[in-house]
């Protein structure tokens, strides 16, 4: 693979609902991309959303994608973070009323869940929230308590609801993300929306609140996404997509993950508008990370020229880059997105 080809297959960008299914083909084409994610809000139901996915994976080419079929993701978790909705979707409930049922019933749903999915041609679920929300932040928890998105309070309930989740995955044929790695449950700031509130002073490097992303990696999750919250007791002042410490040091080393590791979105949240466009996906590869995730196309191109330009001029980046590359194909090759010559 061409430094190009190796740069565009890590990265993930957004199409929205509103926009033309082909409004990403010059920018896939272009930029090689390895990844789109459905965003937005799609109503239309599975027929829609499978007229889509068909195009997006017609455009994988050998000079276009070096060959690679795309990751095809969508958040597909429940309540109000349901992406895909409509006829032949299951309208989900969300992580706490999920809760209320069993685990052998949990993954009896996500079965279902995984299985509509994959007919609507997705292949990657950004799913299941593996963050924990004490009982004393509830609903004042901006990005997840607010909206239900947890399963519990206690760590070792929400490591057993992960588990089910992605067994129900894994039964449906479908790849699974367990997110947003240390873990967002803390905080009262929304890293989508606001640069405030988003230090954790609490969680640590042997943390209970680590419990369900080390069962979502022992059970072989797919990939784990990072957030963009900073952990003063870990790397204080460092957003975590940013933080070797978090990235390599905790979860490669500590916790022995050495599956696909991606962003939370870095285009649009405020979290890390303090970064330029180009240096969050170099800065994220350098800690140690694999796909940077943007929701706003218009900074592919920065982080793309970052990238490249960079692997261009740093050997210990490009290693690192082909490290991350290797990565992706390897999970491309386990969903049949790529084929050994």
């Amino acid at each position: 693979m061409s430094p190009s080809e190796r740069a565009g297959q890590l990265l993930m960008v957004g199409l929205g609902s509103d926009t033309s299914r082909t409004s990403l083909d010059a920018l896939v084409a272009r930029r090689h991309l390895g990844g789109v994610i459905l965003l937005g809000g799609w109503t239309g139901g599975v027929d829609s959303v499978r007229a889509t996915t068909r195009h997006l994976a017609g455009l994988a080419s050998e000079a276009d994608t070096a060959g690679l079929g795309l990751l095809l993701a969508a958040d597909q978790e429940g309540g109000a973070v349901q992406q895909l909705r409509g006829q032949g979707f299951s309208r989900m409930p969300s992580a706490r009323v999920q809760d209320q049922d069993s685990p052998a019933t949990l993954t009896s749903q996500a079965t279902r869940w995984a299985t509509e999915l994959r007919q609507a041609g997705i292949n990657v679920n950004l799913a299941p929230v593996a963050d924990t929300v004490p009982t004393s932040i509830g609903r004042a928890n901006g990005p997840i308590g607010q909206y239900d998105r947890q399963y519990s309070s206690d760590p070792q309930r929400v490591s057993a609801m992960v588990g089910a989740f992605l067994a129900g995955m894994r039964a449906g044929g479908m790849a699974a993300t367990v997110k947003h790695f240390p873990g967002i449950g803390r905080i009262t700031g929304n890293t989508d929306v606001t640069a405030r509130g988003i230090t954790d002073g609490t969680t640590t490097a042997d943390d209970p609140y680590l419990e369900p992303f080390r069962t979502g990696i022992q059970d072989g999750v797919e990939m784990v996404m990072v957030g963009s919250a900073i952990y003063s007791r870990i790397d204080p002042g460092t957003n975590a997509v940013f933080s070797k410490r978090i990235v390599s040091d905790l979860l490669r080393d500590q916790l022995s993950y050495d599956g696909v590791v991606i962003t939370d979105d870095v285009g649009a949240a405020k979290s890390v508008s303090a970064a330029p466009v180009g240096e969050r996906a170099t800065r994220f590869i350098e800690a140690g990370g694999d796909i940077t995730l943007t929701a706003r196309p218009d900074t592919v191109p920065a982080m793309h020229d970052a990238i490249t330009q960079k692997a261009r001029s740093n050997p210990a980046f490009a290693k690192q880059v082909e490290a991350a590359t290797t990565r992706v194909v390897d999970l491309k090759l386990r969903l049949g997105l790529a084929h050994c010559p």
